[in-house]
């Protein structure tokens, strides 16, 4: 049977999805040129598939432009069509940046970080995700028995991401039922974004043809482990050159990176509602759980918003090199691209107040009062998605950033997807995103 080529150029969106438009593989050049059209509106589709209240109505018009360095093309060998995409950027018919761009937000993060600092961030991201099938948790967390139930499905897996071109870093059994990490190397810039976006949809691509779904919803039971979203970052300077370290300084923190880390934690409560989007986020942001519940920075505590990471000190290993911090809040139910920019957004403003990061906290802090929370600068983190929101919208610092046209449409979509879920018991929510993520 004879078939043509179909590519799709894609954006990612404020739900957490990819969406776009495809094409005969044959128009590349001249839709590489040109774009494809998109409505203004399409913006506020939220991840259940409605529509949520639109400045825009039914008017307007801008374009998706497919950007070449982002083509993914995955042959997965088993006669099925191949998988073959672009991210693209979405701009005006006159070729200006749309607002409500997200890939042209991190942009402007970024080329605003390099700027001001001549830094560059280098990230990389772990995420977290479940299988759906109904079979017994596939044994013990982090065992040997969890590796080789899902071996083949990690091999055809990774396979696809080299091939995408992303550079896997593992691949594990987690603690959790049905639960499994990928992890990747890291990238400076908007690549890591990038390749976070095709660390999800490859997945995807995969549990398709293996017939073996798969969720990133950020928690599937109320009462159980969570899937987050982990960022390593650390800084470099034009040539590229570790900036992070510093031995003589707390946490071994240099300082323009405890500035960027202060920067993170002071602004985290008015950007939780980006990080962590859905409903369900805030079930998993509690203590106890290994995510975050206070806008600390820890020495290696995998309950700090942000972390110290641990570094290889063997003979021979550069520990400037391996140095950074984990933030710890995220989960999938965000786009990676406005994850990453409300991060550098918060970061850089740090470094040019010249912030002092918090010192390290090596306890439980859910036992202290806020009394005490308050004297060494720590704050509860917002416990629902609504009141996030509300932070949100009232942040100046957010809008100097993001603009009144994105950050009030963010809002609205939001509020659209809540409204969407009113009525309805957390447990259903919980199914309700588990099926869309």
């Amino acid at each position: 049977m004879n078939r043509e080529e179909i590519v799709m150029v894609c954006a990612p969106d404020i739900s957490g999805q990819v969406r776009g438009k495809s094409f005969p593989l044959a128009d590349l050049e001249r839709r590489s040129r040109r774009g494809i059209g998109w409505v203004p509106t399409n913006v506020q589709i939220t991840t259940f598939n409605s529509i949520a209240d639109s400045p825009f109505g039914s008017l307007g018009d801008l374009l998706m432009v497919p950007d070449p360095d982002t083509e993914v093309r995955v042959d997965f060998g088993d006669g099925s069509p191949s998988e073959h995409f672009f991210l693209g950027n979405i701009l005006y018919t006159d070729g200006s940046p749309w607002e409500c761009c997200l890939r042209g937000r991190l942009s402007q993060a970024l080329d605003a970080l390099r700027a001001e600092t001549g830094l560059e961030l280098n990230s990389a991201f772990e995420i977290e995700f479940q299988f759906l099938d109904d079979s017994p948790g596939y044994g013990p967390g982090f065992g040997l028995t969890g590796l080789r139930k899902k071996k083949y499905f990690g091999e055809v897996y990774l396979a696809a991401l080299r091939q995408g071109g992303v550079e896997p870093d593992s691949f594990l059994r987690e603690w959790a039922d049905h639960q499994y990490e990928v992890t990747m190397h890291p990238q400076i810039g908007i690549k890591a974004a990038d390749h976070a976006l095709s660390i999800r949809e490859l997945a995807r691509a995969t549990a398709a043809r293996l017939d073996d779904p798969v969720t990133f919803t950020p928690i599937r039971d109320v009462n159980g482990a969570g899937n987050g979203v982990h960022i390593h970052m650390s800084l470099v300077d034009g040539a590229r050159n570790p900036a992070t370290y510093d031995a003589a300084r707390p946490g071994g923190l240099s300082e323009v990176a405890g500035q960027f880390a202060a920067g993170i934690l002071h602004h985290l409560p008015d950007i939780t509602a980006i990080v962590a989007p859905s409903l369900i986020s805030y079930a998993r942001l509690t203590p106890h759980r290994w995510s975050a519940a206070f806008n600390n920075l820890g020495l290696r505590d995998r309950e700090a918003a942000l972390r110290i990471c641990p570094v290889a000190e063997l003979p021979g290993m550069d520990v400037a090199k391996q140095f950074n911090v984990e933030f710890r809040v995220g989960d999938s139910a965000a786009n990676p691209h406005l994850q990453l920019a409300a991060l550098v957004f918060a970061g850089l403003d740090g470094i040019r107040n010249r912030m002092e990061p918090p010192a390290p906290t090596e306890e439980d802090l859910s036992l202290l009062s806020t009394g005490e929370l308050e004297k060494r600068g720590l704050v509860r983190l917002p416990e629902t998605l609504s009141e996030a929101l509300d932070r949100l919208g009232k942040s100046e610092a957010a809008r100097s950033w993001f603009g009144d046209l994105f950050l009030d449409v963010y809002v609205k979509h939001k509020r659209g997807e809540l409204e969407f879920l009113d009525g309805k018991t957390v447990e259903d929510a919980c199914r309700l995103y588990e099926q869309v993520y």
